[in-house]
């Protein structure tokens, strides 16, 4: 198993629970989430930028 710092950005969503769904759903696509937090808000753009640790399994 190894484990990745990584970036991502997602739309804002005005509903908090959507947005999670939204994060975790795009950090999913990269390995399994182990942490993650908002560092940024972008209100012109409506994105919000996440920072995050996952896994990936080593084949």
């Amino acid at each position: 198993m190894t484990t990745h710092f990584i970036t991502v950005e997602v739309n804002l969503q005005k509903n908090i629970l959507k947005l999670h769904e939204e994060i975790e759903a795009e950090l999913g696509k990269r390995g399994e989430p182990l942490r993650w937090s908002i560092t940024e808000v972008d209100t012109k753009k409506q994105t919000v930028h996440i920072e995050g640790i996952i896994t990936n399994s080593s084949n």
